[in-house]
């Protein structure tokens, strides 16, 4: 997933993303709508382990944050010593592999920054990992990630493989991963961490020290067999990897389940909704629908706790068939809070940076987590053993 669509504060901003992230966070800073912590008062009922948020800058690239994370995470609860992962290690190895995939299928496919949760966890098994250090993946003079310029020559280069009448010679994917190299670095075959000499591979196993066949992927749709395995068909899952698809309530006692036995959760999700605010740190699902709004109404929507719509398993469907719900984005749940009314909302870490009320971490309510989830990805041992049953995992 990547940020693709729009970031909604008290006054609605329709930008783009991946060409436009230095003037939202401008306007983000520029924004003086009321903060929400007095008004809301949120109190922590779990609160489990997360390493420091950080800023993917101008890429869509929130699915290697997310999901690296979320791993970090796993690595605290597992007792081990916080890491600052290498997000665009996995992001390197994506646009190559992706290449591939891309011309493999002669153009067919979705090309791009965006990707999906299991991506860091399928290319770790494949590759390995890094400590940020020993591979930042940005050129010298940069200060933050802008993936801008690279996307476009990437695309421009595999619309030529993938169009061509011809026989492909053999350079094309060197080609590709120089290009990409000459962007986000090359990778050394060793590098030194704490004192000892590691390859990508001995880093993983030995100071990461994850099982990649431990993590699943839920979610919960209509137009696929319950406690069966699907392909969530959005367009940032280029590897088709399959998802286990629950009840709409049972995958909310899948995430209560994980949070109150030490497990967080990756989070799929799609942050276009009017109910979103980065700024004040809060989502939630309207009770009224935004166009029958005053504009009173429209101005104070983050001002208090409001009434929200009650989320069903058939408006979700409907939201995602008919293209209202989109793979937007990418963050890591890490506990449950209660506002001032003792309303639950789950604790969300962000990847842009520390600028909004909550320094970069949100409060979102349980009814947008029913109703904009396009997946979540957890250890298996956080889903409670009733569903992991009828999973068979």
């Amino acid at each position: 997933m990547k940020m693709k669509n729009l970031i909604l504060l008290p006054f609605v901003l329709w930008v783009s993303f991946a060409s436009a992230q230095d003037d939202l966070i401008n306007k983000l800073k520029d924004n003086k709508s009321i903060s929400t912590k007095e008004a809301f008062k949120f109190t922590p009922v779990t609160n489990l382990s997360a390493t420091a948020v950080k800023n993917q800058g101008s890429s869509g690239t929130c699915w290697s944050y997310s999901a690296n994370s979320f791993i970090e995470s796993e690595m605290l609860r597992m007792g081990k010593k916080p890491i600052d992962i290498a997000e665009m290690f996995s992001v390197r190895n994506m646009y190559i592999d992706k290449a591939e995939n891309f011309v493999r299928l002669h153009g067919g496919a979705s090309y791009g920054q965006g990707g999906a949760l299991h991506d860091p966890i399928d290319l770790l098994a494949k590759y390995g990992a890094m400590p940020q250090d020993a591979y930042v993946g940005m050129l010298p003079e940069q200060v933050k990630n802008d993936h801008t310029e690279l996307e476009k020559v990437l695309t421009a280069m595999l619309n030529v493989y993938a169009k061509t009448d011809k026989s492909l010679t053999s350079a094309w994917k060197t080609a590709v991963t120089n290009v990409v190299d000459a962007y986000l670095g090359t990778v050394p075959a060793k590098f030194t961490f704490e004192g000892k000499q590691y390859t990508p591979q001995a880093f993983a196993k030995e100071v990461v020290g994850i099982n990649p066949k431990d993590y699943v992927e839920i979610t919960s749709f209509t137009h696929a067999p319950f406690y069966e395995q699907m392909v969530v068909l959005v367009p940032d899952n280029w590897t088709y990897k399959p998802s286990y698809n629950v009840p709409l309530n049972e995958m909310i006692e899948v995430i209560d389940n994980a949070l109150k036995n030490g497990y967080t959760v990756a989070w799929a999700t799609d942050v276009s909704e009017k109910g979103f605010s980065w700024k004040n740190g809060v989502a939630y699902v309207p009770a009224k629908n935004f166009n029958d709004m005053t504009d009173d109404e429209k101005k104070d929507m983050f001002a208090k706790p409001m009434p929200e719509l009650d989320v069903t398993q058939e408006l979700r469907q409907k939201a995602f068939d008919n293209y209202e719900t989109t793979d937007d984005h990418g963050m890591q749940i890490t506990g449950l809070a209660k506002d001032v009314n003792g309303k639950e909302y789950y604790i969300v870490k962000n990847s842009w940076g520390l600028k909004n009320d909550y320094e970069g971490f949100l409060y979102v309510s349980k009814n947008f987590v029913k109703y904009k989830t396009t997946s979540i990805l957890l250890h298996k041992d956080g889903v409670q053993k009733s569903t992991r049953k009828k999973l068979g995992v």
